[in-house]
């Protein structure tokens, strides 16, 4: 444990912005895995539904920092472009 009190304090708000991360990035998986599952069972309907809601997630994600824009785009598109496979 750090000594200095500054130091202390940055152990305990990274220990949160830790905790916050990791709960923005669940969120951007499940968001994404529930577009997929839509996507395996070729409900289109369901599926772009979905797809609002992870672009949603994954852009608040990017304007927090917590993924990198281009993260983020990337993660939207190849997400948009399953959706748009379903015939």
């Amino acid at each position: 444990m750090a000594n200095i009190k500054s130091a202390k304090k940055r152990v305990l708000t990274s220990k949160v912005r830790q905790e916050r991360n990791k709960s923005i990035k669940s969120a951007v998986k499940t968001a994404s895995k529930k577009v997929l599952a839509a996507v395996e069972a070729s409900d289109k309907e369901l599926a772009a539904k979905e797809l609002l809601n992870a672009t949603s997630v994954i852009d608040k994600a990017a304007k927090k920092g917590v993924l990198h824009k281009n993260t983020a785009s990337r993660k939207v598109s190849r997400l948009a472009t399953a959706v748009n496979r379903i015939g």
